[in-house]
Order: C-alpha cells, then structure tokens, then sequence
C-alpha cells in the first residue's frame, strides 16, 4: 500500500525517507575538489495519481566537503521510496535535499531519469548551488 493521500492537487506524503538515515564518513581529501559520481539505476516509486510503479535512473555527482555519504546506507535510504507515492520531480528535490543535510557538499547535481510510461519520458536536473 503506499504511503501518500491525493487530496486535489495537494500530495500528502507518509514515511519519507530521512536523511537521518544516510550515515556520512569523513573524507580524507577535504582540501581537494574531486566529484564523485553514483548510479542507482534500479530506482523506484510509485505514481500517487494511478499507483504504478515508476523506475528512473538516479544520477548523484557531487564534490564533498569533510564527509562523503556511505554507500550501503544510500541503498537501504533509495529502497524506502519504492512504496511512496511521489512525483518525479519531488522526490528528485528531495534526494538533493537529503543529501545536502546529510553531508553538505561543496556542490550537488541529481538527476532523475524516468522511465517512459504512457509515451512520456520525464527527467529532472537539480542542482546546489544553483
């Protein structure tokens, strides 16, 4: 059953993913901007207007401040969107967000890269800073 209420226009979310949950690690080469990139490409959640499934590959390239997000703790976080109603471009925002409170990179991009269903392929780029 997934976790959300559609209330018109307005999406009520249950038991989201926290970052909480993303355990960081400190990085050895805080005095060096290097980018690390991370692949999920099995991600995925559910449509909160007609309750499928959606699947994306979620690209995360950031440059680490004094700590880097632990990897096994960033699947055990990604698994628990697969039964929340969320729209792609919400839950990309909310990956960044997360990340961002979980680790405070120098820089972040996230990118949602959705699955076609119904003729419709949809990605979502966020970036911090801006």
């Amino acid at each position: 059953m997934p976790f959300f209420i559609l209330k018109g226009n307005k999406l009520e979310i249950k038991n989201l993913p926290s970052y909480k949950e993303l355990e960081i690690v400190d990085n050895n080469h805080p005095n060096r901007d290097y980018k690390i990139n991370i692949s999920i490409p099995e991600f995925n959640c559910v449509c909160p207007k007609t309750g499928l499934p959606d699947f994306a590959n979620i690209q995360i390239t950031y440059i680490p401040n004094k700590s880097i997000v632990e990897l096994k703790s960033l699947k055990l976080y990604m698994v628990k969107f697969r039964n929340i109603g969320i729209y792609h471009e919400y839950v990309t925002n909310q990956i960044l967000d997360d990340f961002k409170k979980a680790c405070n990179p120098k820089s972040i991009e996230v990118i949602g890269d959705f699955h076609p269903r119904g003729g419709v392929k949809t990605i979502v780029t966020v970036n911090h800073p801006d």
